[in-house]
C-alpha cells in the first residue's frame, strides 16, 4: 500500500487557512485531514461544510472529512457540495453504519470508517466491503496535542490482517499522536495512512516536518 501522509488542518492557524493550505501545498504530504466537530459527539466544535467549501478554493489536494459528529448521513450531501472527496465516520455515531457508508459512496466520495479507542475493532468488520478507508483513533477524539496511545497498534494490526485475507483494497488510518516517534511502529503494524497535526504545524518549516515523516517511513 502507498503511505500517505495527512496534515490536519485542525493543528493550523485558524485565521490564515488559506495561507495554511498553501504551506501545505507546498509540502510533499497528499491529503488535508480536515476534522469536523459538532459538539455532541466531541466535546469541541469546529466547523462545517461551509467553511470546507471555502477550504477547496485555495487547494486541489485530497480532502480527507473526519466527521466527529451525531448522525453523520444527515451530512453526506452538504460534504460532497463543499467538495470534500474522504468522508469518514465513526460506527459510535450513528446505528446505521452501513446505510451511512452506502449514501457516502452514492453521493461519489470514498468512504471511511472510524473507531475510538474504546470500542472493539469488531464493529468494522460487517462493513469492510463497503469502505475505502478505516481510521483507527489513537488517541480519544476531539482535541488535539493529545499522546498516542499505543495499544491501539493491536487494532490496526487486526484490521491489517483483514485486509489480507479478504482482498479488499481499503487504507488503514491513524490519528492521534503521530509523529517522528510514533509513525514507524503504526506503519509496521499495517498502517498506510497517517495524519499528524501538532507534531507538524508546531514548526516554522512544515516541508521539512512532513519530509521527515516521509524519511522515517522510507527508512
Amino acid at each position: 500500500m502507498v503511505n500517505k501522509i495527512a496534515p490536519s488542518i485542525l493543528a493550523s492557524d485558524y485565521a490564515n487557512f488559506a495561507q495554511e493550505l498553501h504551506r501545505i501545498d507546498q509540502t510533499s504530504a497528499d491529503y488535508v485531514h480536515i476534522d469536523i466537530m459538532d459538539g455532541q459527539f466531541v466535546p469541541n466544535i469546529s466547523f462545517g461544510a461551509d467553511v470546507v467549501a471555502s477550504l477547496r478554493k485555495h487547494s486541489k489536494l485530497v480532502f480527507d472529512c473526519h466527521l466527529m459528529v451525531v448522525e453523520p448521513e444527515r451530512y453526506v450531501d452538504a460534504f460532497a457540495q463543499a467538495g470534500a472527496d474522504i468522508m469518514t465516520i465513526h460506527a459510535e455515531a450513528t446505528k446505521h453504519i452501513h446505510g451511512a457508508l452506502q449514501k457516502i459512496k452514492k453521493a461519489g466520495l470514498k468512504a471511511g470508517a472510524v473507531i475510538n479507542p474504546g470500542t472493539p475493532v469488531s464493529a468494522l468488520e460487517p462493513v469492510l466491503s463497503l469502505i475505502d478507508q478505516v481510521l483507527i483513533m489513537t488517541v480519544n477524539p476531539g482535541f488535539g496535542g493529545q499522546a498516542f496511545i499505543p495499544e491501539m497498534l493491536d487494532k490496526v494490526k487486526t484490521v491489517a490482517a483483514w485486509r489480507e485475507e479478504t482482498g479488499y483494497d481499503f487504507d488503514i488510518e491513524v490519528d492521534g499522536g503521530i509523529d517522528d516517534k510514533t509513525i514507524k511502529a503504526c506503519k509496521d503494524a499495517g498502517a498506510n495512512v497517517f495524519v499528524a497535526g501538532s507534531y507538524l504545524f508546531k514548526a516554522d518549516d512544515l516541508a521539512s516536518q512532513v519530509q521527515t515523516l516521509r524519511d522515517v517511513l522510507n527508512a
